[in-house]
């Protein structure tokens, strides 16, 4: 509801207004790939690589990236990689891997492994589980450096058993980043090439004279990456079409106010897209949020950007209970969850949609950005409805393996020839038949 009384800053909406209803189709809707300028251009960017192959990435890769490069040197020399690990301080490389070892410890867990069983007498079936043979990591570059992402797609890939895992990023002026190239040693990576863009999309899921085709693109990327990757789903896999950050709190009056909005702005320094929610059934905690986030937004280095997420997409909501904050929740579908209550553990049964959930006020998602261990590639724009966090599972491919004795397709041969029947295909009911006959 309005209230001439509440900050302009960061909105403060009830959850039955209108208002609300406009600023969730708003936040629901940001960052979908519907932009058909960037979809034309993705399209030929994809359509050139597949043309020319290396002479369109070289090409691209020169105009955007600043590095004229070459078939000698697009991929990352043995001592290239060498040369710039050696540059992370001991203590940075340490802190590498801390978090590489707990983010492994965790998705061990996630291993699968090939079964079979004896349905019935004569007939055995099961599944195979195998590794992909060869993936591709997308990690962002340019200015910012993102070891993590190297560690949280690489790391799984590696306990999936891998063969070949390939890495892309932007290198500005060719130079590789010496925290990616650190982090690459450690989560196993097998060539680093230093192209990013569509244009390395294209060249991972169609494969160029340098570049070796994928099986699977994992990774997060700017639109032009994520409308890329949905246009080469098919000619290879790909883990999600990932959408802009977000984070959703749910806070009652235990919740520390600055905490809050330190969390939310966290969130919003990521890009102007970004969105930052509080639910809460207080209202003056709400008015306090919106206070605390307009008090602290001026400490950021990166302010203006926070300031137009949290003006855009920031919103501090006001529900009727806990329970109503709840199932709010659940319709977000939050990339990250925080629950800011006392017995955050007593509300976690009742959480259905989320893709990360962090339990009480000690447990920021900022930890999960780095590590915690669990994956911080997460579902976004409202897909945890139906989508999981990168993992070991999504590095696997699963075959079928039937098997029938004589006596157990004659049990099931006319059942099966019937089905057959109904569905037109005659020949499927022959291939049952002579076998039956004979």
């Amino acid at each position: 509801m309005p209230d001439t009384a509440q900050p302009s800053f960061m909105k403060i909406l009830d959850a039955k207004s209108s208002e609300f209803e406009e600023y969730f189709q708003r936040v629901r809707n940001r960052g979908r790939l519907f932009d058909a300028d960037l979809s034309r251009t993705v399209e030929g960017i994809l359509r050139d690589v597949i043309l020319r192959g290396d002479d369109a990435v070289f090409e691209y890769t020169a105009r955007w990236d600043g590095f004229f490069a070459s078939r000698d040197t697009i991929e990352a020399s043995p001592r290239e990689r060498e040369e710039a690990s050696r540059k992370v301080a001991p203590a940075d490389r340490e802190l590498l891997g801390v978090a590489a070892g707990r983010i492994e410890r965790f998705h061990e867990r996630q291993r699968q492994q090939s079964w079979t069983m004896q349905e019935e007498e004569g007939i055995e079936l099961g599944q195979m589980i195998l590794p992909l043979e060869r993936i591709g990591i997308y990690v962002p570059g340019g200015l910012a450096s993102y070891p993590s992402t190297v560690l949280m797609a690489g790391i799984p890939a590696r306990i999936a058993g891998v063969r070949e895992i390939i890495l892309a990023t932007p290198c500005r002026g060719g130079i590789l980043q010496p925290l990616v190239a650190a982090a690459a040693e450690l989560a196993g990576v097998t060539r680093i090439f230093k192209i990013g863009g569509a244009q390395a999309i294209a060249a991972m899921a169609f494969g160029t004279r340098c570049v070796p085709r994928v099986d699977k693109i994992v990774g997060p990327g700017n639109a032009y990456v994520a409308a890329a990757k949905r246009m080469v789903f098919g000619q290879v896999g790909i883990d999600m079409i990932a959408g802009p950050s977000e984070v959703l709190i749910i806070a009652d009056k235990s919740a520390d106010v600055s905490c809050a909005a330190a969390d939310l702005l966290a969130q919003a320094e990521h890009d102007s897209m970004a969105a930052a929610v509080c639910i809460t059934p207080y209202r003056d905690l709400a008015l306090d949020v919106s206070a605390e986030v307009e008090k602290q937004i001026g400490q950021l280095a990166r302010k203006e950007i926070a300031a137009v997420s949290i003006k855009h997409y920031g919103a501090a909501i006001i529900t009727r209970d806990l329970q109503g904050a709840v199932d709010l929740a659940n319709r977000f579908a939050p990339e990250h969850l925080e629950l800011m209550v006392d017995n955050p553990r007593s509300y976690l049964d009742g959480i259905k949609n989320a893709g990360a959930v962090f339990l009480g006020a000690s447990s920021p998602e900022v930890l999960g950005d780095y590590i915690a261990g669990p994956n911080h590639v997460l579902p976004t724009g409202g897909t945890a409805r139906f989508a999981s966090p990168l993992g070991v599972y999504d590095f696997y491919k699963r075959t079928s393996i039937l098997s029938f004795s004589r006596d157990a397709l004659a049990r099931y041969g006319d059942m099966t020839i019937r089905l057959a029947e109904h569905e037109g295909l005659q020949g499927h009911g022959k291939s049952i038949s002579r076998r039956l006959l004979k």
